[in-house]
């Protein structure tokens, strides 16, 4: 791979997010483009950050603890985007600063209870991931169970996290089908705007390589995109 690959790759995916802002009447700067490292090596993530890119997504601590500690100089922001363990909370204080996929009051307390008991003087933004497809093999709450959970989140009050917004993922080579789950989150978050007077859950993380566009045209503010800017996966990290 060239040096040049992540960058040329990187640009055209920030010009494409670019263009399909405006054709849908939006701001291109309210999106965010996280580049999806996950399995990635170290030089590919420097690679993407000599080239102008700062959000990074994760899918597990192993593989993010690798990384994270070497690049702390960067000021790179860092979301964990994949099924968390309530067991390995402990870990986001200080490595994280978003969380994308709280599904249960379980591991909300334990997030919150890591952000209290470490040196970091800060709050985690979190996002509760949504199975808006209902499909069996993806994690998150099902659309009857958003609002009452919310409402759970809330009485707790826990101190230390930042309810930020949802997160949902498409539905695997069905474009109406995602369409279809985008635009059901969009309406979630106005109803949860609405019914508990949220100002800062403004935030939908929606869309990947493979949909981002309908996700952008459909309200998404983040973009979890990985192959479209680092090729495909290398086959020993699989």
């Amino acid at each position: 791979m060239s040096n040049n690959y992540i960058r040329d790759n990187l640009a055209a995916v920030k010009q494409h997010i670019h263009q399909v802002a405006v054709r849908s009447g939006r701001e291109p700067d309210e999106i965010t483009l996280v580049a999806v490292s996950k399995t990635r090596s170290l030089d590919e993530v420097k690679l993407a950050i000599d080239a102008g890119q700062k959000d990074f997504g994760e899918n597990t601590v192993q593989d993010a603890l690798s990384k994270i500690p070497e690049l702390k100089a960067t000021r790179s922001e860092w979301h964990f985007i994949g099924h968390l363990q309530s067991k390995k909370a402990k870990y986001i204080p200080g490595n994280f600063q978003w969380v994308h996929s709280v599904d249960s009051l379980k591991l909300a307390q334990k997030l919150s209870s890591a952000m209290a008991n470490s040196a970091e003087n800060s709050k985690i933004n979190c996002l509760v991931q949504v199975n808006v497809s209902s499909e069996d093999s993806k994690s998150g709450l099902n659309r009857t169970e958003v609002l009452p959970f919310i409402d759970q989140l809330l009485q707790l009050d826990l101190a230390r996290i930042s309810w930020r917004g949802l997160m949902t993922i498409g539905v695997q080579g069905d474009d109406r089908q995602t369409r279809a789950a985008f635009s059901e989150l969009r309406q979630m978050l106005y109803q949860c705007q609405h019914e508990f007077g949220l100002v800062d859950f403004d935030q939908l993380s929606m869309g990947m390589s493979n949909d981002y566009t309908i996700a952008i045209e459909e309200g998404s503010t983040m973009v979890r995109v990985g192959t479209a800017i680092f090729g495909e996966r290398n086959l020993r990290s699989l």
